[in-house]
C-alpha cells in the first residue's frame, strides 16, 4: 500500500508484489489489498499515527499477525500496551540501529557484526588489507590453518559484488571478507586480518549528532562503560543534551567538521567516530575526516542505496542502515519455526540465518560434501546441544542441530526449503 505515484511506480516495476494506491488508514484501501486474509500486516511508514491506525484496523478485518514500526519513545517506555490494540510486535528504528551500531563497534574493524546460538557464534565482516597475512591466499588453503585458525570464509565482497567463494577463489587486498567462527576463538583469529579484539570496555567514542539515535546510541554506550563525546552543533541541543546526560558523557556544541576542536578533546585517541545525522552525506564526509584527523574507525548512518555501496570504497568502516536495520528485526520476528534467528547483511546484501535441522530431515547423516545447496549459500556453523562446530567436508548433519547459513538474496528461498521440515 504506498499513497505516493512516484514511490509507486518504482514498487510496481522492481517488486514481484501487488501495489495498492492509498493510505493505509484507510479501511477501504485496506480492504481492496485484502488485509483480512493477510497472515502478516506490516506497517513501516515515516508516520506512527497511519502506522498504529493501519494496524488497529487491519486487526480488526481479520489480519493474524501485526507488526507497527514506530519512532516515539512512549512506546517502549512502559507507558503503552500494544496489545491492547491488538499489535504484536512494536519496533522502535532508532532504537533498533543504536543496538547495531552497538554490536558492531564490540568487534574492532568489523564492517558487520552478529551473533548466534545465544552468543556462542559469531558473523563478522572484516576488510583485507595489503598488509593481511590472507591476502593472496585462496579459499583451500586458509582452509589447511582449520585446526589452529578454525573459521569458514561464507562470503567475499569486491567492490559491489558479492559471492559466496570456492577453493581456488583467492582474497585480494580490498575485499571484505565474512566469517563464521566461535566467539570464543575469535581474539585468535582476528589477527590474520591485522585486527586485535577491543576488549577493555573504556574506549573513547564520538557521536555526531543529538537526534534521538544519537541520544539511544550514547546511553546505550555509556552503559557498557565506553567514554562518549556527543557533539550537535544546535545550541539548542546542545543543552538539552547536557541536561540529559551526566558525567563520564561529554557534550560538545559545534559541527562535525570542527577537526581543530574535535582533536583538542579527544578525537585523536578515539576508538571510533560515530556519525548519526539525519543527513547521510555529511555523515560520511564528517566520518572520513574524524578518521584522517585520528579517529581509529568511521562508522556513518547512511540509508540512500548508493551511498551504502559508495561508503566502504571512501574508506568508511561500517555504514548502518536504519530501513535494513529495521527490516532485519522484522525478519527475526517473522523466521519462526524452521528459522531460529536470522541479521541482515547490509553491506552485502545477504542475509545469516539459523535454521534448526529437524529428525525427519533427508540431510541427516550425509556428509556436507554430498549436500547439493542451493546456489549463493555457504554454512558457517552447527551447534549441536553445547559444542559448535566448525563443519568440513565429511562433517553430517544430526537431528536438532542448529546451523548457521549465508546467503544471498535470490537464493533465500531456496535455502528455507531445503532446510525445511519434510512435508512442511
Amino acid at each position: 500500500i504506498e499513497q505516493n505515484p512516484d514511490t509507486e511506480q518504482i514498487l510496481s516495476d522492481r517488486v514481484n508484489a501487488l501495489v495498492v494506491h492509498g493510505s493505509g488508514a484507510s479501511a477501504e484501501v485496506l480492504r481492496e489489498a485484502n488485509a483480512a486474509d493477510a497472515d502478516l500486516f506490516i506497517a513501516v511508514t515515516d508516520q506512527d499515527e497511519v502506522n498504529l491506525v493501519s494496524c488497529i484496523i487491519a486487526r480488526q478485518l481479520g489480519a493474524r499477525q501485526i507488526i507497527a514500526r514506530v519512532k516515539s519513545g512512549h512506546f517502549e517506555s512502559g507507558q503503552f500496551d500494544a496489545s491492547a490494540l491488538g499489535i504484536d510486535l512494536i519496533i522502535n528504528p532508532e532504537s533498533v540501529v543504536a543496538e547495531e551500531i552497538a554490536e558492531v563497534l564490540r568487534y574492532t574493524e568489523a564492517t558487520d557484526a552478529a551473533e548466534f546460538a545465544d552468543g556462542k557464534v559469531v558473523f563478522v565482516g572484516y576488510p583485507i588489507t595489503e598488509d593481511s597475512d590472507l591476502a593472496g591466499l585462496a579459499i583451500r588453503d586458509i582452509g589447511l590453518i582449520g585446526p589452529l585458525y578454525p573459521f569458514v570464509v561464507v562470503a567475499i565482497t569486491r567492490g559491489d559484488e558479492t559471492v559466496v567463494p570456492r577453493g581456488d577463489d583467492v582474497l585480494q587486498a580490498g575485499d571484505v571478507a565474512y566469517i563464521v567462527c566461535k566467539k570464543s576463538d575469535l581474539a585468535r583469529i582476528a589477527p590474520l586480518f591485522g585486527i586485535g579484539r577491543a576488549e577493555n570496555g573504556s574506549q573513547r567514542v564520538f557521536v555526531l549528532g543529538g537526534s534521538r539515535i544519537g541520544r539511544n546510541l550514547t546511553e546505550l554506550l555509556a552503559r557498557r562503560g565506553f567514554r562518549v563525546t556527543i557533539v550537535d552543533r544546535d545550541p539548542d541541543i546542545a543543552q538539552a543534551l547536557a541536561r540529559e546526560f551526566d558525567e563520564p558523557v561529554r557534550v560538545l556544541n559545534t559541527r562535525g567538521t570542527d577537526m581543530d576542536t574535535l582533536r583538542s578533546e579527544g578525537l585523536g585517541k578515539a576508538e571510533a567516530f560515530i556519525a548519526v545525522t539525519h543527513d547521510e552525506r555529511s555523515n560520511i564526509l564528517c566520518s572520513l575526516l574524524a578518521k584522517k584527523h585520528g579517529a581509529d574507525r568511521a562508522i556513518a548512518l547512511v540509508d540512500g542505496q548508493e551511498y551504502l555501496h559508495l561508503s566502504p570504497q571512501l574508506g568508511v568502516d561500517a555504514s548502518i542502515s536504519p530501513r535494513l536495520a529495521t527490516a532485519s528485526a522484522i525478519l527475526k520476528y517473522v523466521r519462526r519455526g524452521d528459522v531460529a534467528d536470522v541479521a541482515v547483511v547490509e553491506q552485502a546484501n545477504a542475509e545469516v540465518l539459523e535454521f534448526v535441522v529437524h529428525e525427519d530431515s533427508p540431510h541427516l547423516g550425509q556428509p556436507l560434501r554430498n549436500l547439493a545447496l542451493p546456489r549463493g549459500v555457504n554454512l558457517g556453523a552447527i551447534i549441536r546441544e553445547k559444542d559448535v562446530i566448525i563443519p568440513k567436508g565429511d562433517t553430517e548433519l544430526a537431528a536438532e542441530d542448529h546451523i548457521i547459513v549465508f546467503a544471498l538474496p535470490d537464493a533465500i528461498g531456496d535455502v528455507e526449503d531445503f532446510f525445511a521440515a519434510s512435508g512442511a
